[in-house]
C-alpha cells in the first residue's frame, strides 16, 4: 500500500497535469470504487467542476475542486494515471474523469480495494487521523508527550493512523532502525530522548522518501527509488551497514518487520 511519500509523490507529479483543467465528463465502471455519492449523483456533480490544487492528508490523495473535495485512497493495487482522451480504457480503469485538455485522468485498481470520495468538506473523512509528521507543527515534545499516554509496542502505534497520519511498514522500519529503537519496545517507557530521536529519524527518513519519489517494490506503485536505500526492510539476513549484524525478521500484529538485534536492543 502506498504511504505517505508515495501518495505526496503522486499529489506532486499530477499537479502540472490537473490543476487549471476542467472535468468535462466522467464515467464510472465499477460502481463499488464510490465511496461516496452514487454513481448519478457522482456524474452529475463533479461535471463541469475546475480543478485547483493537489494534495495530500495521511495516505489520502485529495484534489480541491471549484465546489468540492474528490479523495482517493489508493489501498493495495489503486494508480493514478493521466492519459489521452482517446485511448481505450484499460481493462482495470474504475473511473475515468475526462479533462479540458483532451486527456483522461483514470483510477486503475485491479484489486478493487481503492475507494473515492466527492465532498464538500473532506475534514469529517479525516477527523479520526492522527498528526502529520511533517508538519510544522508536529514537535518531538508532542510525540513524546503522545507515547506517554499509550502502553502499546512501538512499531504497531507508528502504524495506528489516529496516532500518526502516513507512516506504514516500510517508514516505520526505517525510522525506527534509524532511532536505533526496538519495534516492540513499550511506549510509555521511552525517554524523552529516544522519543526526539524517533521524532528526528521519521522525518528524516519520510523526506528522504519523498526525495526519492517513495519507494518502488511492487507491479503497481512506479518511478522510485528509495527501495534502493532501505536499511531493513525486506533485507532479513543481510548485515547491517551500521554494525553488520544480519537483520532480523519477526511478525508483529500480523505485519512483517525488520530490524537489526544490535543497533535495536530492547
Amino acid at each position: 500500500m502506498p504511504e505517505l511519500p508515495e501518495i505526496e509523490t503522486f499529489a506532486r507529479l499530477l499537479r502540472p497535469a490537473l490543476v487549471g483543467k476542467t472535468i468535462v465528463a466522467a464515467s464510472v465502471h465499477w460502481a463499488r470504487s464510490l465511496a461516496e455519492p452514487e454513481v448519478d449523483a457522482f456524474i452529475a456533480r463533479i461535471t463541469g467542476q475546475a480543478i485547483l490544487e493537489t494534495g495530500r492528508r495521511a495516505k489520502f490523495l485529495r484534489l480541491r475542486l471549484a465546489q468540492d473535495w474528490l479523495i482517493f485512497h489508493l489501498r493495495m493495487s489503486g494508480d493514478l494515471r493521466i492519459r489521452p482522451l482517446e485511448a481505450p480504457p484499460s481493462q482495470h480503469d474504475r473511473l475515468i474523469l475526462h479533462l479540458s485538455d483532451g486527456n483522461a485522468l483514470a483510477f486503475h485498481d485491479p484489486r478493487k480495494f481503492g475507494r473515492v470520495w466527492l465532498v464538500s468538506d473532506p475534514e469529517g473523512l479525516f477527523q479520526h487521523l492522527g498528526p502529520e509528521p511533517l508538519a510544522d507543527s508536529f514537535t518531538a515534545a508532542e510525540l513524546y508527550a503522545r507515547l506517554q499516554t499509550h502502553r502499546r509496542q512501538l512499531k504497531p502505534l507508528l502504524l495506528d493512523q489516529s496516532f500518526l497520519a502516513g507512516v506504514g511498514n516500510i517508514y516505520a522500519d526505517e525510522s525506527l532502525h534509524q532511532a536505533r529503537l526496538h519495534p516492540l519496545a513499550l511506549t510509555n517507557r521511552l525517554s524523552a530522548d529516544q522519543a526526539q530521536a524517533l521524532w528526528a529519524a521519521l522525518r528524516s527518513v519520510l523526506n528522504e522518501g519523498i526525495r526519492r519519489n517513495g519507494a518502488s517494490i511492487d507491479w503497481v506503485y512506479r518511478g522510485g527509488n528509495f527501495q534502493n536505500h532501505f536499511c531493513v526492510y525486506q533485507r532479513a539476513g543481510q548485515p547491517c551497514f551500521t554494525c553488520g549484524a544480519a537483520i532480523e525478521r519477526i511478525i508483529i500484529g500480523q505485519r512483517s518487520t525488520h530490524f537489526c538485534p544490535i543497533c535495536q536492543k530492547i
